[in-house]
């Protein structure tokens, strides 16, 4: 009988951060969960007003940013495991998996109770169709962290390129949308326009597709670059410096629509990529003429 491995060390600092990144998709949950009317006013910054819904979106990046200085922890302290990889993944689970969902999931039910739809089927047909994103999102990141876990090399510093839509990506999607649709859409279209009405029925059919292509993005075998790998490894050309200070530029103008466009441009740009390649392997090749010797 084969004798069972029993864990013995743990590297403290690595799953420290790990788990931070867990309690934070936990932290989304609970304020996605409170009243969206409610606000949350920051007495350090001018004219600052803060949904519920936002501080979710907000602490869904949070998590991002504890997922990235895990694995870099673990390498610079040389403390990588199978443990901290399997940690990472559960926690991901929760922050980049059911929480994105359930922001989105609660974003539409006060979208649903503003227009107060008079038809009951219709009503009935688009909170499932909302429901039916979300547990489909849910279930794909699940299948999408499982499958990294099985096809997953330790050595993350040699990956260049993910096969799916890494799961931060796309709760970020989803996230940013939420933050951009409650900071910046909202301060545009005032509540009493003609226009509002229209607003509320885009973003009710929006963000149920959004979510639903994002799942089915994670568990596809779209190429993805693996953007700190590729982008902070090795000396770049001028192009490349001069996108990196326009980001920058784009996120201290206005951080909320620098997420919506980071995160969407990224998951359009493997699409586009794949189709591009897609056609362009199809075509039949000249045949070349024979060189005379």
């Amino acid at each position: 009988m084969k004798k069972k491995r029993r864990l013995k060390y743990i590297a403290v600092l690595p799953s420290f951060i790990t788990l931070m990144n867990g309690a934070c998709g936990f932290l989304a949950i609970t304020f996605a969960s409170r009243s969206p009317v409610l606000g949350w006013s920051l007495t350090f910054l001018r004219r600052s007003y803060v949904t519920s819904l936002a501080v979710a979106g907000y602490m869904i990046m949070l998590a991002m940013v504890m997922d990235m200085l895990d694995g870099r922890v673990a390498r610079l302290t040389r403390t990588t495991s199978s443990f901290g990889g399997q940690l990472d993944s559960l926690s991901d689970v929760i922050s980049f998996g059911a929480a994105p969902a359930f922001l989105m999931v609660k974003l539409l039910e006060t979208h649903l109770d503003k227009i107060r739809l008079d038809d009951v089927r219709l009503s009935m047909v688009l909170g499932r169709a909302i429901l039916f994103s979300a547990i489909l999102y849910v279930i794909c990141a699940i299948v999408r962290l499982a499958r990294f876990n099985v096809e997953n090399d330790e050595d993350e510093a040699a990956h260049m390129k993910f096969s799916g839509l890494p799961s931060p990506a796309a709760a970020g999607v989803v996230a940013s949308l939420v933050i951009f649709h409650q900071q910046f859409l909202q301060r545009l279209i005032d509540s009493s326009s003609e226009h509002y009405g229209l607003f509320q029925v885009v973003s009710l059919s929006a963000f149920p597709v959004i979510t639903f292509l994002s799942g089915i993005l994670m568990v596809s075998r779209v190429s993805y670059p693996h953007l700190p790998n590729q982008l902070l490894r090795g000396k770049k050309n001028l192009a490349s410096l001069l996108a990196i200070f326009a980001a920058v530029l784009l996120i201290i103008w206005n951080i909320q629509l620098a997420m919506a466009v980071g995160f969407c441009g990224f998951a359009l740009f493997g699409v586009v990529r794949w189709i591009v390649l897609s056609i362009w392997k199809r075509q039949p090749k000249k045949p070349q003429a024979a060189t005379p010797e």
